[in-house]
């Protein structure tokens, strides 16, 4: 569009004001490009001629149109420069009170100065899973972006909270912490997130205060990075924090304040713990008086500090630690208030002894006082060789007193900040964070120091950060696009970071005039004008030398260079720090122990070096350059690069606050001040670079909505939108470079929407025209016609047409004159133009020609000059190159570059070389430890070969037989030990009778004490005469029993200790075992062995005690005689022992004379002992301990005397058995033995027969000896013996037929079958036992609780003691009465039911005696009768075995599917259920009653299908627990079968009330799933979708609904319908009708839903400025027709769901009606009566015409509004609560179905169940 078309009439612009900074006005008169005035008429109706120059006044801004103001982002006008933001901000802040607004992807927050009722939790709810284009700009709708991008895209997150001092960041900060807390809550109960939130008040507390811009201002930047796990739950949180602001510690200006945390201390300086700190009012101290005043305007300072101290103690900050960070507070204070006092000279000072001050300073922080005032007024000097103390001046002292200040304070500070961090830090891994930056914005004042130039130095890198993300995300959208990307030419103010922090800069030269001994800040500001003058962005002021000039992108900013080293330095003396280091307070000392970062410290430590020591350290010189490495500019320039790597590896989202005010009153804009921050925050960079580019982006669909009026009827028939749109833009905009077609969206530039919507506009206004001329011509010709036919008119029609045929004729000569006239007078105007075009053409050609020659010899000239210093310039850079080259190639660097290759090679040479020797010495270590071990086991086998020569000797013999003496030894040792243990048995039963009678006597004092109740209980009624006497009695009566079940307790344990010990010395090792060589073969056998029969006799015996029991066995003589045959037995054994061991002895006599013969006959003994132990050792070992277990399990048994005799009687059976079997298992095995000896010695005899046949002259003969004598044939046959053990396993080898074999595995089966048995029976004793020892540690408790009752009222007074007790025994007996009630209601229940069943039979016995009656009075009756009693065979009840019972649960509920029953009866589950409840209760089984009662429902599932099945199951086994109770009000509905199917001796009210709890929560849960799956169709489907065609208009749309946090596929369903929703509910409704759930659930539950439809539609409507329009009211009030439409189909009208529609009805209804006069106001109020007055003012306000054609709702409306509702007092409310919840009713309704009739299915695999 050309300048003519678009600065034309009535065309509004904005011109410059000095006041107000942009003014509108509007074009009266056309304007042509190159006129110098703009005629212009202002919004007074003034009239304006304003000048226009091309450098000067440049054209002035054009006004957006009036749909377009007020839009949530800023990116959405058409025209993007300054004053269309600050209008569009101004207008939103004023009329509907909007302080958010959308600038791209900076949200704009002003400071209202007021309270809003826009953060609650409600609020945070609506925002919560939202894109962050869909609701209205909120501080949460960014928080909400950050959570959803970290959980999405797997990224940390930041938000950027900036602005000047009173804008509002630290409360946005804390609104998106707190969103944070509530959404991503912590999983366990560690209450992460009230940590979080609980570090607010300890931090506005210690780092904020009161200045001239704001009450409560951070003087400090902080970074809170808060942590998430996987699951996306706060785990903790850690704190940055940045340049805390010292001086004001000891400094504040007029109007200001200290940090709040001293006047909070001073304000509760009269509490009781604060006494020992000595404050008294802030005014009188010199730290908290400066600003002249100490309160703040609506601050409670006392009540403040309770909630710092709550915070504190949330934080596990200890009381210790508290009181003495506030001892160090309250320290500083003092430090103030200490007098310095001059001396005369002037160059010295004092402080007097007797300051007060200083006296509370040095207690407060345990300091020496001396040392203290000597050295605040004297100062050290150190050098290489002396150290001087000087006197310092008082000014000197002040400020060194002041530095101390400081310095404290600030370490203070960090120690909290320390503090904080470790409470919220979490030991689990963090998966992610979101970093919330609170730091300060761009500050000018009229005098500006160090403080202001670091905090816009953070601000200059943190608008670079934001620039280049800003271009980016530009760049990321056109390349999404695939739009030909242009390089933006943006703002880098990369040159003014450089000249603050690069090398030389600012902070270089300022750290560098640190250094120097006498740097002073006339010196460093010397410097900066002589190196940095070169700089574009540095000034020289014309009329100071003390001040610099930064041009920072914001503003030009002028800096005073006073204090600038001290503050850059920040130290503070040695001395001081000493001393404090020295405290006698650990927290105080330990706050400057880690003073490295300081400049002290260094000086610290280098003095405690030079002590120890004892010299002039030379090292001490480095010291200051320790120090000022570590000055604060380097340390803020070093946290502020780890904050910007922090931010730049998140995604940043930025949050810019603006203070309309300096003055603090509420919704007041001051355009001048907000305009200056606009362009220091960076939004109007923003706005610049969208401009530079595309920045209006319609997508195809909404483009074709709005602009479709444009289009052509043929245009409208293709079905292509996107070509459609093109070829409109192609025939609208010329130009094409004014829009780009991406693939989703088109992109326009700056104006073109404007320029679109102006085209719209005229169309509209020319279809107006056309309408309004054919109804007018209508109307004229309807009066015409009326006219004509009316005959009253006919003469006044003539007059008419006599004096038009008048006028006609005299006009048309006149006409014909007056067109000759002009013809000749245009035709001579004509001419004389032709003649002037003529010479100017003429003039023209001479012209042309004259200017060519004349720029060819001009550019000749210019031509032949530049060559010439081409060619000079060339020979002036090779000379310079060949120069460098020839210096290079002598330099020892390109010598160093040719051996670069050869230093390479040298390298990996000597790499090489280094590996060989490694491996070579590794190969020689491998060798050394080869042959050690070679060595070790060639003298292992030298050992092992001097031992087996050692065996062959004479002396074996000698050891074996020492070894077969001690096993003799060992089995007469058992034997004894046998007798021991019979004896024990004696003594066992002693403490098995002691047991019992403890036990007896336990349950005689239980007796008694129920007696004993029983009397008290009798006795209550005449408690309050004899209240003193009984309680007396009473607790005599107690203390005796107590005393008596003590006793009874120790003696239960001693007891039991000592039968422990009898049964550890019981089954000690030493197992008895028959001799070895014993066998039931006596003819083969040389040695007497015990009979089988005298076996069986002490078995018998040990069978018999165990039989009759311990009590009877002790008081029997016959069984004790036959213990005694069987020691006698024993005695006879050990006898007969002892003379095989004389005999032994005797042999080994004789072997010393028969050495040859010995030595073969010791072999062949030594080879079978050996096979025989080794056999009988491992197996006596396992049966040993098998047997010991057996025994300890029945002796248990036994000392615990069981009352089953039974029980007892199988026991004793099966240790008989067992006993049995050892014993012929023994005997077995010594045959085997037995046998195998003999099967050796057959095989040496038969070798030794051949042997003798052939030397039988060589040998000698030995006529007693018939085995061999060889030892090689003796070794053979010990090989043979091993051979035959190896074989053992084959059960046949031992003999031909296997008897042997087949009997031991018998026996092993047998024993191993008793030994199961055992163990089981052991385990049930065990599990008594435990119980008993349960029921102990119960009646310990009591006992316990009642001495720890004694006790208390032992330690009251004798009254008091009287009145507790009575209390306590009032207390009881009331608990006593209840109980007693409580039986007498059961007793009662059963009397009613027992009567119940006594009708039911006297019925049934009338029933009888009739039918008998008319059998016999009818006998051809008898078969019908008969075949009706076989119809009643079945019952309508289910039997199932106890072992079943899981499989019927995890069959009929744990496994169960709706779809497996739905060709059933509704609700068989429930029905098959209950028929087995009445089977349990027919046979009085109250076990199976409540297991079936108890079984699991899963309340949990997340499938509105199961929920349901399971709902309706649930609530029909209640009904059937109701229907068949026996209760008449629950049988008045029931058929006679049904009323004898009654239950008829279990009452089960007690479970209908758990049952119907049940029904509650997965009603409640079934309600949750349902509004899970509909949450995400209400919005779209309620006020998105076009129910009706055409009838939303489209609006443009800024950034955020241009890019959604939540990209779309765009194949994918972008929105879902009406008709999708009302799908929804239709399947919802048809799923509980299949279940059969109740029509009146269904109907709550329909009810429940239109609820949250409501809700959620009425809350985005509250906070979506797009969709409050008069379309959107008119396609909501078409959808709830449909949606009660759907409610009468489904006969659901009655439920109750249209009555929660009417909010959203009169909402709609509202954005309907007229909104001008006060009757529409009058109206609107009757009208309204479901909305609150906060909910129609919204609405009011958010109310956005769609075209010019409607009007906007005027603020006195509104206000008119607000006055007519005041009477109202309704509750202010906002956003409706979506997690409210109606009552739910379960109404009884009894089935008709009979139970006798169900069939069950047989795909259910209920085959168990029989039928009764």
């Amino acid at each position: 569009m050309s300048v003519n078309e678009l600065y034309s009439k009535y065309t509004r612009v904005w011109i410059p004001d000095p006041e107000d900074v942009w003014r509108a006005a509007e074009i009266i008169k056309d304007y042509k490009e190159g006129e110098p005035i703009l005629h212009l008429k202002l919004e007074d109706e003034s009239l304006l001629e304003y000048r226009i120059g091309p450098k000067d006044n440049p054209l002035p801004f054009l006004r957006n149109p009036d749909i377009l103001v007020g839009e949530n982002d800023l990116t959405a006008l058409s025209y993007l420069h300054e004053p269309a933001v600050l209008h569009n901000l101004k207008v939103r802040f004023l009329e509907p009170n909007h302080i958010y607004t959308y600038c791209g992807i900076v949200l704009v927050a002003i400071n209202p100065y007021d309270q809003l009722q826009i953060y609650g939790e409600e609020v945070i709810n609506a925002y919560s899973g939202q894109n962050m284009g869909d609701m209205d700009p909120h501080i949460f709708a960014v928080a909400e972006e950050a959570y959803k991008q970290m959980a999405r895209d797997e990224r940390n997150q930041s938000i950027i909270v900036s602005g000047e001092s009173g804008a509002g960041k630290t409360v946005s900060a804390k609104y998106a912490m707190r969103f944070f807390a509530t959404v991503g809550g912590s999983a366990n109960d560690t209450n992460v997130e009230e940590k979080v939130l609980a570090s607010s008040p300890i931090m506005e507390a210690i780092g904020n205060a009161k200045t001239t811009r704001n009450d409560n201002s951070s003087r400090f930047g902080k970074y809170i990075q808060i942590g998430f796990d996987r699951r996306y739950h706060i785990i903790g949180a850690n704190m940055r924090t940045y340049l805390l602001e010292k001086s004001r510690v000891v400094f504040q200006a007029e109007d200001e304040r200290n940090y709040h945390i001293f006047y909070q201390l001073c304000a509760s300086a009269s509490f009781p713990e604060f006494k020992d700190l000595a404050l008294t009012s802030a005014e009188d101290f010199i730290f908290t008086s400066q600003g002249e005043n100490i309160f703040i305007e609506g601050v409670n300072d006392a009540e403040d500090f309770k909630k710092t101290k709550e915070a504190f103690t949330l934080l596990g900050v200890k009381e210790s630690s508290q009181s003495s960070i506030f001892r160090i507070i309250a320290s500083i204070l003092h430090l103030g208030n200490v007098e310095i006092c001059s001396e005369r000279d002037g160059d010295s000072c004092h402080i007097s002894r007797n300051d007060p001050h200083l006296t509370h300073f040095c207690r407060l922080l345990g300091v020496e006082l001396e040392q203290m005032e000597h050295w605040l007024c004297h100062r050290k000097l150190v050098t290489t060789s002396e150290t001087y103390v000087k006197n310092m001046s008082r000014k000197q002292a002040a400020n060194a007193r002041d530095a101390l200040a400081k310095h404290i304070y600030a370490h203070m500070f960090d120690w909290i900040v320390e503090h904080v961090n470790k409470s919220l830090h979490t030991s689990s891994k963090q998966h992610s964070f979101i970093g919330v930056l609170d730091i300060y914005g761009f500050e000018t004042f009229e005098i500006n120091s160090f403080e202001q130039f670091c905090i816009n130095y953070a601000n200059e890198k943190l608008q670079q950060q934001f620039n280049q993300h800003v271009f980016k995300l530009e760049q990321e959208e056109y390349m999404k696009e695939q739009i030909p990307w242009t390089l933006i030419d943006f703002y880098d103010n990369q040159p003014c970071i450089d000249l603050i922090e690069a090398k030389l800069g600012i902070l270089d030269l300022l750290d560098e005039e640190c250094k120097v001994p006498k740097g002073t800040d006339q010196n460093w500001c010397q410097k900066l004008y002589d190196r940095l003058s070169s700089s574009v962005h540095f000034q020289k002021p014309r009329m100071s030398n003390i001040s610099f000039i930064i041009i920072h992108f914001a503003d030009k900013v002028e800096y005073q260079c006073d204090g600038f080293l001290e503050k850059n330095r920040d130290t503070v003396y040695e001395e001081h720090i000493n001393i404090l280091k020295a405290s006698k307070f650990q927290l105080v000392a330990d706050l400057f122990q880690d003073t490295n970062k300081d400049g002290s410290s260094s000086t610290s430590s280098s003095s405690k070096s030079s002590r120890i020591n004892v010299r002039s350290a030379k090292p001490t010189p480095k010291v200051p350059n320790k120090e000022h490495r570590k000055t604060v500019g380097h340390q803020f320039r070093s946290s502020l690069q780890l904050l910007m790597e922090t931010l730049n590896a998140t995604t940043p989202h930025y949050v810019r606050c603006i203070k309309p005010n300096d003055e603090k009153e509420a919704f007041s804009f001051d355009s001048r001040r907000a305009v200056q921050q606009l362009r220091a925050c960076g939004v109007l960079e923003t706005i610049r670079i969208s401009a530079a580019g595309y920045p209006s982006r319609w997508t195809y669909p909404d483009f074709f909505n709005r602009y479709r009026v444009l289009m052509k009827k043929s245009d409208m028939t293709v079905g292509d939108k996107k070509l459609v749109c093109r070829n409109l833009l192609e025939t609208l905009v010329k130009d094409p470079d004014k829009f780009q077609f991406g693939k989703t969206k088109i992109f326009f530039r700056a104006g073109q929407v404007a320029y679109l919507e102006k085209l719209r506009a005229d169309k509209f206004r020319s279809a107006c025209i056309k309408i309004q001329k054919t109804v007018r011509r209508w109307l004229q010709m309807v009066r015409y016609k009326k006219i004509r036919k009316s005959e009253k008119h006919n003469v006044l029609f003539d007059f008419f047409l006599n004096q038009y045929r008048c006028q006609y004729c005299n006009y048309f000569p006149v006409r014909q004159a007056v067109v000759t006239i002009q013809a000749f007078t245009r035709g001579m105007f004509t001419r004389r133009i032709f003649q002037e075009f003529l010479l100017h053409h003429k003039a023209m050609i001479i012209q042309k020609h004259v200017r060519g020659w004349l720029t060819r010899r001009k550019f000749k000239v210019a031509r032949n000059a530049a060559i010439t210093i081409q060619c000079a310039y060339r020979r002036m850079r090779a000379k310079r190159e060949l120069k460098q080259l020839k210096i290079e190639a002598r330099s020892a660097q390109h010598l160093k570059k040719l051996n670069t290759g050869m230093e390479n090679k040298i390298v990996q040479l000597q790499r090489k070389m280094d590996d060989q020797t490694k491996d070579l010495k590794t190969q020689n270590e491998q060798l050394v430890v080869a042959k050690a071990s070679l060595g070790s086991e060639v003298n292992k086998l030298q050992k092992e070969l001097e031992t087996m020569r050692s065996r062959q000797g004479d002396g074996s013999q000698l050891t074996s037989m020492k070894d077969e003496l001690e096993k003799l030894r060992a089995e007469l040792q058992e034997a004894h030990k046998m007798h021991w243990l019979l004896n024990d048995h004696h003594a066992l039963s002693d403490v098995s009778i002691a047991f019992i009678n403890a036990l007896r006597e336990n349950s005689l004092l239980k007796s008694e004490k129920e007696k004993m109740n029983q009397r008290i209980l009798h006795h209550s009624k005449n408690q309050e005469s004899s209240a003193s006497q009984s309680v007396g009695r009473v607790q005599a009566e107690l203390d005796e029993e107590r005393q008596r079940y003590q006793n009874l307790l120790r003696e239960f344990s001693r007891l039991e200790q000592r039968y422990d010990n009898l049964q550890e010395a019981k089954f000690q090792p030493g197992h008895r075992r028959n001799n070895s060589n014993q066998s039931s073969l006596e003819s083969d056998s040389n040695y007497p062995s015990i009979s089988t029969s005298e076996v069986g006799d002490t078995d018998d015996a040990i069978q018999l005690v165990e039989e009759m029991g311990v009590e009877k066995a002790a008081m029997d003589i016959g069984v004790f005689m036959k213990l005694q045959k069987r020691v006698r037995e024993l005695e006879q054994e050990r006898k007969r022992l002892q003379v095989n061991l004389e005999k032994m002895e005797d042999q080994s006599k004789r072997k010393g004379i028969e050495p040859k013969t010995t030595s073969e006959q010791e072999n062949a003994d030594l080879a079978y002992n050996s096979l025989k132990r080794q056999e009988l050792e491992s197996e006596n070992k396992k049966l040993k301990n098998d047997l010991n277990e057996l025994r300890k399990a029945i002796a248990d048994r036994a000392s615990k005397n069981s009352s089953s005799n039974e029980l007892q009687d199988g026991y004793n059976l099966l240790l008989g058995q067992l006993k049995a079997a050892n014993e012929e298992l023994d005997v077995r095995k010594e045959e085997v033995l037995i046998l195998r000896s003999q099967i050796v010695t057959a095989a040496q005899q038969k070798e030794k027969e051949t042997t003798n046949h052939i030397e039988t002259n060589n040998l000698p003969e030995w006529t007693n000896s018939k085995k061999p004598i060889d030892k090689e044939e003796a070794l053979r046959s010990y090989h043979g013996l091993c051979e035959s053990k190896n074989k053992a396993s084959d059960w046949g080898y031992l003999n031909e037929d296997g008897e042997l074999g087949l009997a031991y595995q018998g026996l092993k089966q047998v024993a191993r079958l008793l030994e199961a048995q055992l163990q089981s029976q052991a385990r049930k004793h065990e599990d008594e036992l435990e119980a008993f020892r349960t029921q102990i540690e119960l009646l310990r408790d009591d006992i316990e609780k009642k001495q720890e009752m004694l006790n208390h009222t032992m330690s009251l007074s004798p009254e008091a003691q009287v009145e507790y007790s009575v209390q306590q025994e009032i207390t009881r007996l009331t608990n006593d009465n209840l109980d007693l009630k409580e039986l007498v209601e059961k007793l009662e229940k059963n009397e009613r039911k027992l009567k119940k069943q006594l009708r039911i039979y006297m019925k049934k016995v009338q029933e009888l005696e009739a039918a008998s009656q008319s059998t016999t009075a009818k006998p051809e009756m008898t078969r019908q009768v008969t075949v009706q009693r076989r119809e009643k065979d079945f019952e309508g009840m289910l039997e199932y075995y106890k072992e079943d019972e899981a499989l019927l649960v995890k069959t009929l509920i744990t496994d169960m599917k709706p779809h497996a029953v739905s060709a059933t009866v509704p609700c068989l589950p429930a029905y098959i259920l209950f028929m087995c409840i009445r089977h349990a209760d027919y046979i009085n089984d109250d076990q199976k009653v409540h297991s079936l009662l108890t079984s699991t429902i899963n309340k949990n599932n997340d499938d509105f299908e199961m929920t349901s099945f399971w709902l309706a199951n649930t609530s029909r086994l209640l009904h059937c627990l109701k229907q068949y109770s026996g209760d008449e009000a629950f049988m008045t509905q029931n058929t006679a079968k049904q009323n004898e199917h009654c239950l008829k001796n279990f009452d089960l009210a007690e479970y209908r009330q758990v049952l119907s709890d049940l029904s509650i929560q997965i009603y409640q849960q079934l309600v949750k799933v349902a509004e899970h799956v509909m949450q995400p169709m209400i919005v779209s489907a309620m006020l998105e979708s076009e129910s009706i065609p055409s009838l939303a208009g489209v609006k443009p749309m800024g950034y955020r609904n241009r890019s959604s946090s939540m990209d779309k596929d765009e194949e994918g369903p972008g929105s879902y319908t009406l008709e999708a929703l009302i799908r929804q509910l239709g399947q919802f409704h048809g799923v509980m009708g299949e279940h059969g759930l109740d029509p009146e659930i269904a109907g709550q539950v329909i009810r429940q839903l239109f609820y949250s439809i409501n809700a959620v539609t009425l809350n985005n409507l509250l906070l979506r400025k797009d969709v409050c329009s008069w379309s959107t009211g008119m396609q909501l009030r078409y959808n709830i027709s449909q949606m009660e439409e759907w409610l009468r189909g489904k006969n659901l009208h009655q439920s109750g769901a249209v009555i929660n529609m009417e909010p959203v009805i009169q909402a709609a209804q509202l954005l309907q009606v007229k909104k001008k006069t006060s009757q529409d106001a009058e109206a609107i109020c009757s009208l309204c009566t479901a909305l609150t007055m906060q909910q129609i003012v919204k609405i009011l306000n958010l109310y956005t015409p769609l075209n010019e054609f409607e009007e906007r709702v005027t603020v006195s409306f509104i206000r008119n509004i607000q006055n007519r509702l005041q009477e109202r007092n309704d509750v202010p409310i906002l956003l409706v609560d979506t997690k409210h919840t109606f009552p739910v009713l379960f109404p009884y309704t009894p089935s008709a179905l009979s139970l006798e009739t169900l069939h069950i299915p047989a795909n259910l695999s209920l085959h168990f169940l029989t039928r009764v």
